[in-house]
């Protein structure tokens, strides 16, 4: 399959080449940005030199994307609906895309410049939205139409619970150690300049890890999203569905459906099911008689696409109100067949995760000193300990490893900084309110600063491009 065709003009096919750069570039700051929160312990804990912590970091954020799924990414892409990408134009696509880019880079770069723990996932997160948002002001929308808001809540949520949960489970977890611990050389201030004892210098440095890997695997696939978003968007015909999928696989989970469908034709839901299965029906006219979705005409690619994501929502509604009566059995017997339609659509090929995975990996191994010191030094009065680190590490890889199973993008830097905070409240030392209000106040205003930023870049590309 090639990569670009004719379908955009020279100058188009540039400004793609630049959104590319810029999702790489966007990885790349993401690691630099994010990589304090993981070795910012084992550094301060004297227990790995700065530039061999940033390059197990950076190792371990490489092996996270390229094991981590596609979860994360395809609710990144779900966020904001790919038809808004396509439906005017490649020079809208270009717009949306460049903007959300520029919008999230700036701010990453200018919070990392002054030394703030910010959220990549809030930056990220707050760009789409304010690009769907511009959008909709635009003539023939509806203000706030083109956002699965749904799913920006579900992520909302997320975000707002994990530093929640970080701040409790690691404090917890700390007071448990405080008071239990035999070793009293994990809750007491480390000598200065000098390594752990083996032991406590093992676990530290495989909770780095542990954290290194989890970022990977959940802030990886929010760039292995913004990609996909882009190339879906700009070049349908060669991104809309996967080319390794099985056509007749595909085929047969139309047809299961459909048969699901009929058997429960006359229930409440009769006028849904009618409109459900027209759609259906296009989807085997398109399907039919096609080996590989590489015979499948270039124009009926994305129509495709479109039809198995309206389906999809459009049987959650039916399932979700009961509908069509379904049994549990029938029930599962749909969900898996739903699963394997949505395969089709939900992948991403394995030259763009490991150019993500490679950018992140690259990221993480420079820039890392300004927050490695806020991390470190400024949210506690006390000198890190052992134990406070272990714990806020552990904390964090487990729920960031959590999220990531279930599709949620979360933010490393809060769960983590949160959890530090945790600790040292545990350890009576507390916290130095300058900097935790800081970054409060980071967390509370980057998602809308990021939606007006992205917002306004876009209605200036708007003008230029489409």
């Amino acid at each position: 399959m090639e990569l670009f065709n004719n379908s955009l003009s020279t100058g188009s096919t540039l400004l793609l080449f630049a959104c590319v750069l810029l999702v790489l570039a966007f990885e790349f700051v993401n690691g630099f940005h994010d990589t304090a929160n993981a070795v910012a312990t084992v550094i301060y804990t004297s227990s790995l030199k700065p530039r061999v912590a940033v390059v197990l970091s950076g190792i371990f954020n490489f092996i996270g994307v390229m094991v981590g799924g596609i979860a994360v990414a395809m609710a990144i892409i779900k966020l904001l609906p790919v038809e808004l990408l396509v439906g005017k134009g490649a020079g809208v696509g270009l717009a949306m895309s460049l903007s959300l880019l520029l919008g999230a880079i700036m701010w990453n770069v200018g919070t990392w410049y002054i030394g703030l723990p910010a959220s990549s996932s809030h930056t990220m997160i707050g760009s789409i939205l304010g690009v769907g948002v511009a959008n909709s002001l635009t003539p023939g929308h509806a203000f706030g139409e083109g956002v699965n808001w749904a799913k920006a809540l579900e992520m909302g949520k997320s975000l707002l619970i994990s530093p929640l949960c970080g701040f409790a489970a690691a404090g917890l977890l700390y007071y448990v150690m405080k008071r239990y611990a035999r070793n009293r050389a994990l809750v007491e201030a480390p000598p200065k300049n000098t390594p752990p004892p083996l032991g406590t210098r093992v676990v530290l440095i495989g909770t780095c890890s542990a954290v290194s890997f989890a970022h990977g695997s959940n802030d990886g696939q929010k760039g292995v999203g913004l990609m996909m978003l882009i190339l879906i968007g700009l070049l349908p015909a060669g991104f809309a569905l996967d080319m390794s999928a099985n056509t007749a696989r595909t085929y047969d989970a139309v047809v299961a459906i459909d048969k699901v469908l009929v058997e429960h034709a006359d229930v409440a839901g009769a006028q849904q099911v009618t409109a459900v299965r027209a759609r259906l029906d296009d989807l085997k006219m398109r399907l039919g008689g096609h080996r590989d979705i590489s015979e499948i005409p270039e124009a009926d690619r994305f129509p495709i696409r479109a039809d198995i994501l309206l389906l999809d929502k459009d049987l959650t509604k039916l399932v979700a109100d009961g509908d069509i009566g379904l049994s549990s059995g029938e029930r599962e017997a749909l969900d898996k067949r739903r699963k394997e339609l949505r395969g089709v659509t939900d992948y991403a090929p394995l030259w763009v995760i490991l150019a993500i995975a490679i950018a992140l990996g690259l990221g993480t191994m420079v820039g890392w000193k300004r927050i490695v010191v806020t991390i470190g030094e400024k949210i506690g009065k006390a000198h890190l300990t052992y134990g406070q680190g272990m714990s806020a590490e552990l904390v964090a890889a487990t729920a960031i490893g959590v999220a990531s199973t279930a599709g949620l993008p979360v933010s490393t830097t809060h769960v983590l900084s949160s959890g530090i905070a945790g600790t040292m409240v545990a350890q009576g030392a507390g916290v130095e309110s300058k900097t935790v209000r800081k970054i409060a106040l980071a967390w509370v205003f980057t998602l809308p600063a990021t939606m007006v930023l992205s917002g306004t870049l876009f209605l200036l590309l708007r003008m230029l491009l489409a």
